[in-house]
């Protein structure tokens, strides 16, 4: 499982870590590898994310910038197996606009190099849309064999307000998610057609 790569392509430093940090840690452990791709922010914000990659295991890819053909090249070198971005009906602008930006740069990255093979869209701000709906997520991944690592890795990005605001935050949907599988902590998501196809999975 060495070459099956779990790409996130996030609009923030700490995203990743919020929204599938237990599910990288998870994949990393199982065997696989992981990338985060996020734009480069400042130095602070920047060093934060490489921490945070690295206490879940992952690598870090910063972005110049959030732009179709920036993403479009970096799936063509990563070329990974899952693909996580955001739901394009976010409740957060900014990840609204890389939800689109990455849907945008899909197509013809898929087309020409068969990467990736699925793609999902992460949880949200308290688990609501931009209408404040909640997000159907479907696909829930136990993860509580790796929240510690997850808190540890979004406790990383220091210059948030994690404790006062984000971590509470990822603890209830952690134990919302969770409940739904009869487990202490899980991560949600919901697949995203590729070229009009859901190619069928046991895992994410």
């Amino acid at each position: 499982m060495s070459n099956y790569v779990l790409l996130t392509v996030m609009a923030h430093p700490d995203d990743a870590e919020l929204w599938a940090g237990g599910t990288i840690a998870r994949h990393i452990h199982d065997g696989g590898t992981a990338v985060i791709a996020v734009p480069h922010h400042d130095d602070v914000r920047d060093a934060e994310a490489a921490a945070g990659a690295r206490i879940l295991g992952a690598d870090l890819h910063l972005m110049g910038q959030m732009s179709v053909p920036t993403v479009a090249t970096m799936l063509r070198e990563v070329r990974p197996e899952v693909l996580i971005t955001h739901p394009s009906n976010d409740i957060h602008p900014e990840h609204r606009r890389c939800a689109e930006v990455v849907l945008s740069a899909l197509p013809d990255v898929v087309i020409t190099t068969g990467h990736p093979k699925r793609v999902y869209h992460s949880d949200g701000y308290n688990n609501l849309d931009q209408y404040g709906r909640p997000l159907d997520l479907p696909t829930i991944i136990d993860v509580s064999a790796h929240w510690s690592t997850k808190l540890d890795g979004l406790r990383a990005h220091a210059s948030q307000p994690i404790f006062d605001h984000f971590g509470p935050m990822a603890i209830a949907l952690g134990h919302l998610h969770g409940h739904r599988i009869n487990s202490p902590w899980a991560e949600a998501f919901r697949t995203v057609p590729i070229l009009g196809r859901l190619p069928a999975a046991s895992t994410l």
